[in-house]
């Protein structure tokens, strides 16, 4: 009952614009750690299986784009607990049962969500043929994506842990768990993909494995640090755990299916884009994937943002204070905005060096790669701001609970003049590639302009009301 107490008075009340900024950032800064060393353990993937040639780095990228789309998405709806534990925080619950329970039933979705997701991924075999994707690539990419699949559950079930610590404000075990995740992924990539310490040789199947240790010792760490840790084994998360909660079970799918289908949105017409530039050349998917990565790994910061400005909009949401959720909305777009202009100038200015941390630039036999990679990343310079900014104003309509109208603005964002002008521009003119990556950008940044309209009008339309869903115990 204390520490419940104690997290409610730090995290609620009206809070000036820079104690607003300090907290944010306080919250913010080891969530985007996190979410930056969660794309290193990709990007230490794509590193060892970029040594294996072009090719096999072709094959891990389509599969990636379908796997990491359904991962991805499915975390998004199990990650749904986060706004609804805010809430309960905010609202000054007391006791630990709606944490509890919320945190109990978002296991229960993994699970569940799980066995979903494998199906998906398995249709990866006739959605790359359908496509007409090279056969010789295909069939790496289906080796590839057998073994990867039985990653899923470990990694939902850590997305569930990983928002229960975020949303109590413990995100540093989070950072502290991701950065293990990197060593453990190196040393299994470098043993089971060209057979050192014993370990058979794979090639990219060997890959595939190493995801699997990865996910499984991760998971395990974040159970570890919950059982251990009294500021958090108090809340017993696994308590009873065979007892069903169907109210917040399905609130948290009520939250979360539509954050699920924004995430999808979005990921799936990046995943699209991998597939037309298959279709335009092997070179071009190639550069598309390292140039991807890149502004992907700058995402994460806004990202993190975002998470963190659902938690505190939640806090001030469950507390019914207007200013607050005012102050944490607004602080949080400007620093998420203000760090993609710094990431944006860097793509101008030093790209090289980008590139570097993927592949050896200065190798002849890389030379077409890079050279488009080159030409991806000034566009994705450009649209770096409006990605700041579509990212952190949907995780403050979040922490409102707002999730319907969010997604509808992203599925039509993303998909009518986002993947229109990439399908258009990309095939049917001599753009290709880089009509590709206009159409990316476009789509980004209308889902700027009406999430920023719509977190603009939240009082208008009457966002800013409890649902009084999670004030039973």
């Amino acid at each position: 009952m204390r520490d419940n107490e104690k997290i409610n008075t730090s995290v609620t009340g009206t809070m000036a614009w820079g104690q607003e900024f300090r907290a944010t950032v306080a919250l913010a800064t080891p969530l985007a750690l996190a979410n930056l060393l969660q794309s290193g353990i990709y990007v230490v993937d794509v590193i060892f299986i970029a040594r294996l040639g072009e090719e096999p780095l072709a094959a891990s990228g389509l599969a990636t784009g379908l796997f990491g789309l359904i991962v991805w998405s499915l975390a998004s709806l199990v990650g749904a607990v986060s706004p609804v534990i805010a809430e309960a925080i905010g609202a000054r619950s007391p006791s630990f049962r709606p944490v509890r329970r919320a945190t109990r039933m978002a296991l229960w979705l993994a699970v569940f969500a799980s066995m979903l997701g494998i199906g998906m991924a398995l249709m990866l075999g006739p959605l790359m043929r359908l496509t007409g994707q090279d056969p010789a690539i295909v069939d790496l990419a289906n080796q590839y994506n057998l073994i990867i699949i039985y990653s899923i559950l470990p990694m939902l079930l850590a997305a569930v842990l990983r928002n229960y610590l975020s949303a109590l404000g413990r995100p540093v075990f989070a950072t502290a768990i991701s950065a293990l995740g990197i060593p453990v992924n190196s040393l299994a990539n470098y043993a089971f993909i060209f057979g050192n310490f014993g370990a058979p040789e794979m090639g990219l199947q060997g890959a595939a494995v190493a995801t699997i240790i990865t996910a499984t010792v991760m998971l395990s760490a974040y159970v570890f640090v919950i059982l251990t840790v009294p500021g958090l084994k108090r809340y017993r998360p696994f308590y009873r755990f065979w007892r069903p909660d169907w109210n917040r079970f399905w609130l948290i799918v009520r939250i979360g299916a539509p954050i699920a289908l924004t995430v999808m949105a979005e990921a799936g017409v990046f995943s699209a884009a991998a597939f037309l530039m298959g279709k335009i050349g092997a070179a071009q998917l190639a550069g598309h994937i390292v140039a991807l990565n890149i502004a992907a790994l700058a995402f994460q910061v806004p990202f993190g943002v975002g998470q963190a400005v659902t938690i505190r909009v939640g806090y001030s949401y469950g507390a019914q204070d207007p200013l607050g959720i005012k102050l944490a909305g607004w602080v949080a777009i400007a620093v998420g905005t203000g760090f993609m202009a710094l990431t944006a100038l860097a793509m101008v200015l030093i790209p090289e060096y980008l590139l570097m941390l993927f592949v050896e630039i200065d190798d002849p036999s890389n030379a077409a790669l890079v050279g488009f990679a080159l030409q991806f990343l000034v566009l994705a310079a450009a649209f770096q701001l409006v990605d700041g900014v579509q990212a952190v104003a949907a995780g403050a309509l979040r922490g409102l609970q707002d999730t319907r109208a969010p997604m509808w603005i992203a599925i039509f964002s993303y998909w009518v003049p986002g993947f229109g002008l990439a399908f258009g521009l990309g095939l049917f003119t001599p753009l290709e590639g880089t009509g590709v990556w206009i159409g990316l950008a476009t789509g980004l940044a209308f889902a700027a302009v009406l999430l920023l309209w719509r977190w603009m009008l939240r009082e208008r339309l009457d966002l800013i009301s409890r649902s009084g869903s999670q004030t039973s115990s």
